[in-house]
């Protein structure tokens, strides 16, 4: 097993070592990525992810991009070679970042923050971790926590989820896969004073973080402020922004008014300050991967399509962030 000071030089030489072109103007260690979630339809009113990875992958790379974060969902026809999926990336140039979430499987709901169901969740994280992320390659995991409990999470289940995320990081940094938990809105980790009292129950040996900068404001949060507070644990971030209205909001938007208009936006909406996040990690050096991260264009929606909202996502990082990313293809 690696202690935490050997698990963090070998993920600094990682860095230094692995055969990429910087295109950070100032951090040469942060490394530029995407999810699957914008490769998808909406069938009934419901996102509907690709599983085609050879497209997704290839986009991926004739965009500029270094690295892919598919959803557990999207790579079940990897499971058994997971290898496979990694020799796909490598052959395109980029690398598997990891996967986000357990792909689907039955379980309680509610085990994150329960007793029911919570030693069969731990076995299967832990599982998935040592024979798909590790084999991969794969230093930290992306994961969200289900559903959020009805009334919002008590002390008791916010203890028993720190004690979940603790155990499950416990055996996987054994593997030398980092858990960064994703706080989500409708999920447990949602409006701030959870993920705080989360974060102070968990240990940083063994849970870091996956911030991504839309939930933490629709959750009513500073996403700059608690990047800064937690930057040690900062494992990934995920980029998308979401509407001025919402900064600092005292209820989380509901489902509902998601299920009418999306809640998630091209970066430069206005609801997240990303000159000012970019200033942090770049003034902080950090370590790590940054990734878009929106769901497929919806029909009709006015965004166009899929290529057209990455090529307006990648203008806005290379003209507003100075990211030293190619210009857009033509479509």
């Amino acid at each position: 097993m690696l202690n935490r000071r050997d698990f963090l030089s070998s993920l600094l030489a990682w860095f230094v070592a692995a055969p990429f072109k910087p295109l950070d103007p100032v951090d040469r260690n942060m490394r530029y990525g995407i999810t699957g979630a914008l490769w998808g339809d909406w069938p009934n009113g419901a996102l509907r992810m690709s599983t085609d990875m050879q497209q997704i992958i290839d986009m991926t790379a004739r965009f500029g991009l270094q690295g892919i974060e598919p959803y557990g969902r999207q790579i079940i026809a990897y499971l058994d070679k997971p290898l496979a999926l990694k020799q796909m990336c490598e052959s395109a140039g980029i690398s598997l970042i990891d996967v986000g979430d357990l792909p689907p499987t039955k379980l309680n709901p509610n085990a994150w923050v329960s007793k029911e169901g919570n030693a069969e969740l731990i076995a299967r994280m832990v599982s998935f971790a040592h024979d798909f992320l590790a084999p991969c390659g794969c230093d930290h995991w992306k994961t969200n926590m289900g559903a959020r409990p009805a009334g919002g999470p008590t002390e008791d289940q916010l203890k028993n989820l720190a004690n979940t995320l603790n155990e499950i990081g416990r055996q996987t940094i054994a593997l030398g896969v980092r858990l960064a938990p994703h706080p989500h809105i409708w999920g447990p980790m949602e409006r701030e004073h959870e993920i705080r009292r989360v974060m102070e129950l968990t240990d940083p040996r063994y849970v870091w973080l996956t911030a991504d900068t839309a939930h933490l404001t629709l959750g009513g949060g500073d996403a700059v402020q608690i990047i800064r507070d937690y930057f040690p644990r900062i494992a990934e971030v995920h980029l998308k922004d979401t509407y001025a209205r919402y900064r600092g909001n005292s209820a989380t938007p509901t489902q509902a008014e998601h299920a009418k208009a999306s809640l998630y936006h091209n970066l430069g909406a206005g609801g997240v300050d990303f000159p000012a996040l970019f200033k942090l990690l770049r003034t902080r050096n950090f370590k790590g991967w940054v990734v878009y991260d929106l769901d497929a264009p919806r029909p009709n929606d006015g965004t166009g399509t899929i290529e057209q909202n990455l090529a307006v996502n990648i203008n806005y990082l290379r003209t507003k962030l100075h990211v030293k990313l190619p210009s857009p293809p033509q479509s």
